[in-house]
């Protein structure tokens, strides 16, 4: 795989021009490959924390730029979870997934850790509070998701992607389970995603050749 990830560096290179990101600088190689959703596809992934105001600012332009995704690229969101104080939040999410209000309350819940203030990030009981005032559902059944096994298994894989990742903050955006940029590493929000586009273009190449490259099957 390291070579793999070499030869695509050196890819980069080739298709380089005078103001192109470079490799360890606006982006780089994940410390450790992450497996995507569908290979066939190119996957984005953003690791983020509701309770990062440069997540927070990043939302409207991410949304845009999501939606001229062409037909080969897809994006899902994934949460940060470096520590246990984070994990409210990421259950949160998670838990308005299994609730099916996500599109409902996940702009909602930005602005009320970074606009309004009025939820504290790191409190379990009270995002557990916010998403049931919120939803109009039952506490009971808020907090069978907030704690239900589903949840778990979904936190420790969100714990594995950001520690494989090499991310050091969010936030982050994942490219094919390779590659890694972010708003601190190119400069601002617009700049991350300019070089996520860069990726793209790059890894899609790179299928293409594979692609060209992979024997014919053998005719029984």
């Amino acid at each position: 795989m390291k070579k793999f990830l070499t030869i695509l560096m050196l890819t980069f290179s080739a298709f380089a021009f005078a103001d192109a990101p470079k490799t360890g600088a606006e982006f780089d190689a994940v410390a450790q490959t992450i497996s995507t959703d569908n290979p066939a596809k190119i996957e984005v992934m953003e690791i983020f924390w509701y309770g990062c105001p440069h997540c927070y600012h990043m939302e409207a332009p991410l949304n845009a730029w999501v939606k001229k995704l062409p037909s080969d690229v897809y994006f899902k969101r994934v949460p940060g979870l470096p520590n246990a104080s984070w994990a409210p939040m990421a259950k949160a999410f998670y838990a308005m997934e299994t609730l099916s209000v996500s599109e409902k309350l996940h702009a909602k819940l930005f602005e009320a850790v970074n606009k309004t203030k009025t939820l504290n990030p790191t409190d379990e009981k009270a995002a557990i509070e916010w998403v049931t005032a919120q939803s109009g559902l039952d506490k009971v059944k808020v907090e069978q998701a907030f704690k239900s096994f589903t949840i778990n298994t979904n936190l420790n894989r969100a714990a594995q992607i950001f520690r494989t990742s090499g991310a050091t903050g969010v936030p982050s955006l994942i490219i094919d389970g390779k590659f890694i940029t972010s708003s601190t590493m190119s400069g601002g929000n617009a700049e991350a995603l300019k070089v996520a586009d860069y990726i793209i273009d790059n890894v899609r190449k790179d299928k293409a050749t594979q692609t060209t490259k992979a024997p014919a099957a053998k005719k029984q």
